[in-house]
């Protein structure tokens, strides 16, 4: 038997589902149709004009054309415990802190350095998409928890409980979530970390949406909220979304000394230290004032009102009111199996399909982030698109039959 040219672990990982549907809207806006996308999760702003400008100080130096330590430039480290101490209410030695290329690379290496292979996963859907690959490449088995908007897509301990093996090894927390927009209370987040503290396992809290929340509603780190979690907690965040700096490129992770170091010593053999202007303008974010994402937010809050209300002006659409992110999680199964001139979709992706070919509208389905019959529209696009977005999706959808 020939062996395959594609080993077996990287052969099944499956394709971003996000960035499949944001380069397809491009790639038809390029050839001339008025696509509206709401598929990325990308903020629409420019990185504040003082983060450039110490990127470009960052330029005139050159010992930033050096390599630098692979665990990341001291002084961010710092500033980062120093931020995570503000917004985040945990103290922790900058020893503690890995600099990654990004928020992604923190989620990967952190189920890298804690899960084995057989290792089950608890992951409460709906989740980010590259959550369950990064577990399967760790060769862990990543287990869904899924929370339907009647629990407002948060999971309880008593789902979790459901859901736990003798084999449990990690818990995923996200909240604020991306997909649904969700953010659990103090309340719940204590209920969640207590649990897990009690069976021992570790928690893996991805806080990059902690600065985006609405309506009064607090963000609440799990280890703050649960110190007894102790150095069974890996906290992984990152500046793309608070500060639009996507492409830069600079996530992070803390934990324990020994996670840390285990995860430092796969860096090093990985990708080395992250680009040093990148963390320069990093350092300049984390350490500056939080007016320009104050601001940010204010528009995303308008944004996310008036998609909510254009969505559940469609018969057949609900959706709950998302009180962090930039993301709204529409539920779409009232329109499932209903007619649209000569289809019939019978899954969000079908759906998903069928907006983006007559409506030009892309949006993300369901299926990429748990079960079927939603889909996830990001708003963090301009106000006129959006409007013109949640016109066209009110037309073409309000036509079922």
């Amino acid at each position: 038997m020939t062996a395959s040219r594609i080993s077996r672990r990287v052969g099944a990982i499956a394709e971003s589902a996000t960035l499949a549907v944001d380069a397809k809207a491009k790639a038809l806006k390029a050839a001339g149709r008025p696509v509206i996308g709401f598929g990325a999760g990308e903020p629409d702003f420019p990185t504040p004009q003082y983060i450039v400008d110490a990127a470009a100080e960052a330029l005139r130096d050159p010992a930033n054309f050096r390599y630098s330590p692979a665990a990341g430039l001291p002084e961010l480290r710092r500033a980062i415990a120093e931020q995570t101490a503000r917004d985040s209410g945990l103290d922790v030695d900058p020893s503690r802190v890995l600099v990654t290329n990004g928020g992604k690379q923190a989620v990967f290496q952190a189920f890298a350095t804690v899960v084995d292979e057989g290792d089950d996963v608890l992951l409460p859907a709906p989740y980010w998409t590259t959550y369950p690959e990064a577990i399967k490449l760790a060769g862990g088995r990543p287990v869904e928890v899924f929370a339907g908007p009647e629990l407002g897509y948060k999971v309880t301990p008593e789902l979790l409980e459901q859901a736990w093996t003798p084999r449990t090894k990690a818990l995923l927390f996200c909240s604020p979530s991306n997909p649904t927009g969700a953010v659990y209370t103090p309340e719940e987040t204590a209920a969640v970390g207590r649990w897990a503290a009690e069976k021992g396992i570790f928690v893996l809290t991805d806080e990059i949406y902690q600065h985006l929340t609405y309506d009064g509603v607090p963000f609440t780190s799990i280890a703050a909220a649960v110190p007894e979690l102790g150095e069974n907690v890996v906290l992984l965040n990152g500046v793309a979304k608070t500060y639009a700096m996507t492409g830069w490129r600079v996530g992070w992770l803390i934990g324990a000394p020994d996670v840390v170091k285990a995860a430092t010593n796969l860096q090093s053999h990985l990708t080395s230290n992250v680009n040093n202007i990148a963390q320069r303008a990093a350092l300049a974010a984390v350490s500056g004032p939080l007016d320009e994402v104050h601001r940010m937010r204010e528009s995303f809050d308008r944004r996310r009102r008036a998609l909510v209300a254009g969505l559940d002006a469609i018969e057949g659409v609900q959706c709950p009111v998302p009180t962090g992110a930039f993301y709204a999680y529409a539920d779409v199964r009232g329109l499932l199996g209903r007619r649209f001139g000569d289809v019939t979709p019978r899954t969000s992706a079908e759906l998903a399909g069928l907006v983006l070919e007559r409506a030009e509208v892309a949006v993300v389905p369901g299926e990429a982030f748990g079960p079927s019959g939603f889909l996830r529209l990001s708003y963090a696009l301009g106000d006129d698109d959006l409007a013109e977005g949640v016109r066209r999706l009110q037309e073409l959808l309000g036509s079922a039959a």
